[in-house]
């Protein structure tokens, strides 16, 4: 309801209660057994009773009623936000402790790794999460077995996944040892992630590993013997 439209129907209504009220008039004319006066005056005190017009400004005729509407709109609820410029710095839990990587003390050597080695299989892992921070899908997509058909996603579902971080980065552990199987190799490599969530502009940490895979069969192609993603496994981390 408007605040305007409430005096707009009670003007119009104002004849028909005066003609209700005025009505025995035509039997006092006819049998003067009714007061004239105090029937105007009960006619009056109807309609101030339907609306009270003495608490209208004088100026102002149809001036809103007080704010008595028992249902008013629901109001929309407040978005959370923060206030610009200040975030929760990204800090991922340290190694060694809860939701950080392997306290490895073992150096990794400062020399090129070998590309069919286990540090080259972690090295591929760097690589891979430094384009996904860079925002390259693409090459990082293909980067998983079979041209990234192994991550069971279309280049769009993948690009889209990273969609709720305005950042993302990885710390990368030092590999395990290569395993071997039927002319396969397989290694994994501990990762940890921290990232920005766009919604909150909040820190969203995640720990786990990649695996990868490589051919090493004779005949193999020379793309067949390189270190590819097979699967990525990551669970959160909430920070205390």
């Amino acid at each position: 309801m408007s605040s305007k439209g409430l005096p707009v129907r009670v003007a119009a209504a104002l004849p028909l209660l005066l003609i209700v009220a005025c009505s025995p008039q035509t039997d006092v004319a006819a049998n003067n057994d009714v007061d004239i006066d105090a029937a105007a005056e009960r006619a009056q005190s109807s309609i101030n009773a339907y609306h009270p017009d003495s608490a209208l400004p004088e100026n102002d005729p149809v001036a809103p009623p007080p704010p008595t509407d028992p249902m008013p709109s629901p109001t929309p609820t407040p978005t959370a936000s923060v206030p610009e410029g200040i975030e929760e710095p990204l800090s991922p839990p340290a190694p060694g402790t809860p939701g950080g990587l392997p306290d490895d003390r073992t150096p990794i050597s400062e020399a090129p790794a070998a590309p069919e080695s286990a540090q080259g299989a972690a090295s591929v892992v760097e690589r891979y999460y430094g384009l996904i921070g860079e925002r390259k899908y693409k090459p990082a997509w293909q980067m998983w077995r079979g041209g990234g058909a192994g991550s069971r996603l279309t280049l769009a579902d993948f690009a889209d996944s990273f969609s709720p971080y305005s950042e993302y980065h990885a710390n990368v552990g030092a590999p395990g040892r290569i395993d071997a199987g039927a002319g396969q190799r397989y290694v994994t490599v501990p990762v940890q992630i921290y990232a920005r969530l766009k919604q909150t502009r909040k820190p969203f940490y995640q720990i786990g590993t990649v695996t990868l895979q490589r051919s090493d069969v004779d005949g193999g192609t020379a793309a067949q013997k390189v270190w590819h993603i097979q699967q990525v496994a990551l669970k959160p981390v909430f920070k205390r």
